[in-house]
């Protein structure tokens, strides 16, 4: 079961949880996979989300691959969510540490999937440690990042249709610096 940890309140009074526990069991209308380019879910979350989701996620990637190409950092893919709470998954590509412009990568992977949620007027989503897995982005950074550009998303876009936002870590090591990063932030 998944566990709030702390929560912070938002520009036009959304929520901001930071959550212990497996995405692939949140009860948002939304969650956001940690893909890369060419959306082949082999490992780590996006295996998971495909393993609890179904294969209907996977052909639906590939699908979209064929007709879109490969996904930038700025406009996440999405597909149902199969069988999994959630009615969606975006698929966000988050930079490889080392690949050059990493912050802006990552920032524009949070804000592109912020943005897919909104195109579908949807009220929740919940979003992981993107890119600190294999692709190697120190965690304290990442979680500035992705803190820093939730909060400037909603600071000006006002009128989102989003007002529940999770950051949901499973591993003791990242929530461990996610909450040093949240309490430095935001307080205990």
């Amino acid at each position: 079961m998944n566990t709030t940890l702390a929560q912070a309140s938002l520009p036009g009074d959304r929520s901001l949880q930071l959550v212990e526990g497996d995405i692939t069991f949140e009860d948002t209308e939304a969650i956001v996979n940690a893909a890369n380019r060419e959306l082949q879910h082999a490992g780590g979350l996006a295996l998971a989300i495909v393993q609890r989701g179904g294969a209907v996620i996977q052909k639906e990637s590939d699908a979209w691959i064929r007709n879109h190409g490969r996904v930038s950092h700025a406009e996440p893919a999405w597909t149902s969510a199969g069988n999994l709470l959630a009615r969606y998954v975006i698929h966000a590509v988050g930079p490889i540490w080392g690949s050059g412009d990493e912050t802006a990568k990552l920032s524009s992977a949070v804000e592109g999937s912020l943005r897919v949620a909104d195109g579908f007027s949807l009220k929740s989503i919940a979003l992981p440690a993107i890119s600190t897995g294999i692709f190697g982005f120190p965690k304290q950074l990442a979680a500035d990042i992705i803190f820093s550009t939730i909060e400037q998303y909603f600071s000006v876009n006002g009128r989102s249709s989003l007002n529940t936002i999770h950051v949901v870590l499973f591993d003791p090591a990242t929530i461990e610096v996610f909450l040093k990063v949240w309490h430095a932030r935001w307080g205990p």
